[in-house]
């Protein structure tokens, strides 16, 4: 007799790319043991506006909401920045079967916040002890940045500081 021992695979994947001047595409890829999905973002350039959004559940452990391009085209409109997280939850819901929507969204929403991060980035110091100071300082003037890539994660070299003020807890 052998022992039965539950699998578990995630592969999620976000990526931005400028389309032209005005338009940049945000995109992420989720596939895990009960989930194949799609978002697409489309966001205007340079107000940081959702113009289009589409969405493709191939599997998923819960049916999308039957209503799931109208929701979608709740968000035309919204900018992304400040507040975008409570708006994003409002307009697609917070059903259960919502979640892993919403939390794709928010994914495309944050890779256009660090796809244009990176010109911040390149204005870091030379010598290691500055860039060490100025991408710490970055998480502090701003938070969006805490936990959203793997240089920023929680208990990080670079989000010590931060979190000591948080005292410990989460933003």
């Amino acid at each position: 007799m052998s022992n039965h021992i539950p699998l578990f695979a995630m592969n999620r994947c976000t990526s931005v790319e400028k389309l032209d001047e005005n338009r940049l595409l945000s995109v992420c890829r989720l596939r895990d043991t009960e989930t194949v999905a799609e978002v697409r973002l489309s966001i205007a350039l340079p107000g940081l506006e959702i113009i289009a959004a589409e969405a493709v559940f191939s599997h998923s452990r819960f049916e999308p909401p039957a209503d799931l391009e109208e929701r979608l085209a709740r968000l035309a409109g919204v900018r992304v920045g400040s507040g975008m997280l409570k708006i994003i939850s409002g307009l697609l819901g917070e059903e259960e079967n919502c979640r892993q929507l919403v939390y794709m969204v928010e994914e495309c929403c944050h890779g256009v916040i660090l796809s244009l991060t990176r010109r911040v980035l390149e204005k870091a110091p030379d010598d290691e002890a500055g860039r060490f100071a100025f991408y710490a300082n970055m998480v502090k003037k701003s938070i969006r940045l805490y936990d959203r890539c793997a240089a920023f994660a929680k208990g990080g070299r670079l989000v010590r500081e931060y979190e000591k003020e948080l005292g410990g807890g989460k933003p």
